[in-house]
């Protein structure tokens, strides 16, 4: 689905993500920071519940945040994980997984399915999971499927990635035609799977998950900005996983940059944040199981 948006638009989503730099505001006075399940020893992370669920009732997100395998931020993260808990309507956990470059490849991944794991082991059926992820925690989620897929562990329900990195051979061609439009670059992108592979090789799954087997996968939706250099990552994973029989939704935002939704937290509602939420509840309630 391409979503549209005018070059005011463009210009706004901007600013609020460069009001970012200003703070993180807090999270909502109504938002529940209490585990949702009683015993997760070993499974370091955050729960975050805005939804009024609980996870018995409703199941459960997990949250993989970007940062380019190096970093992380509370603050904005416990923000985000708010936000996805009152569209995905359910408890979030927010994933603390070890870091590059102390912890290169597959740390982050063992972290990400690991928790994944304890929540199976809590009674949580795979069917009330959904993964989302962003950036490079975008890539972590589909990798984290072809982790389970390796290892014969159930699938969840859906998993969600917001300009995933896929490729990290760095081949597709957006990385050169929008060069210049979005705040990262491939220069950029070079270090971050450098640190990350430490090694490892780029042309292999599940570190770069399209050069996985996609056939078996949940439904999944993708969502990238058409200014972004990762473009092509997003459609070109879309159109493997789509040609091996998995279900998925690719939705294109007209003029919008990397990780482009991190405009929502300043709070202030803008037409593409908007459609971005609502297009979370929708997608999801449609895979409520």
């Amino acid at each position: 689905m391409n979503i549209p948006a005018g070059s005011d638009e463009t210009a706004a989503v901007m600013a609020q993500m460069r009001a970012l730099a200003a703070g993180t505001p807090e999270p909502p006075a109504d938002a529940d920071f209490t585990p949702a399940l009683p015993h997760m020893e070993g499974a370091a992370g955050q729960w975050v519940n805005t939804s009024g669920r609980s996870a018995a009732e409703a199941g459960i997100t997990l949250y993989i945040h970007g940062g380019g395998f190096t970093h992380t931020e509370p603050r904005m993260e416990r923000l985000i994980a708010c936000h996805l808990s009152k569209a995905t309507t359910r408890p979030v956990f927010a994933v603390d997984y070890r870091l590059a470059p102390a912890h290169p490849y597959p740390a982050a991944l063992d972290d990400v399915t690991a928790v994944y794991s304890r929540l199976l082991d809590q009674g949580v059926p795979e069917s009330r999971i959904i993964l989302f992820g962003e950036s490079a925690g975008g890539t972590l989620a589909l990798s984290a499927l072809l982790a389970l897929k390796e290892s014969a562990a159930p699938m969840p329900a859906a998993v969600i990635a917001v300009s995933p990195l896929t490729d990290l051979t760095l081949s597709s061609p957006s990385l050169d035609t929008n060069d210049e439009r979005d705040m990262i670059n491939r220069a950029v992108l070079k270090g971050v799977a450098t640190q990350y592979l430490a090694g490892a090789r780029p042309d292999l799954a599940p570190q770069s998950p399209l050069y996985g087997d996609l056939r078996g996968l949940p439904a999944l939706l993708l969502i990238a900005g058409s200014a972004e250099v990762l473009l092509d990552d997003a459609r070109r994973f879309a159109a493997a996983a789509s040609a091996a029989g998995t279900a998925v939704t690719l939705d294109v935002y007209e003029g919008m940059p990397h990780v482009f939704h991190l405009a929502m937290l300043p709070g202030v509602p803008l037409p593409t944040t908007t459609t971005f939420l609502r297009r979370l509840t929708e997608w999801t309630e449609e895979r409520q199981r």
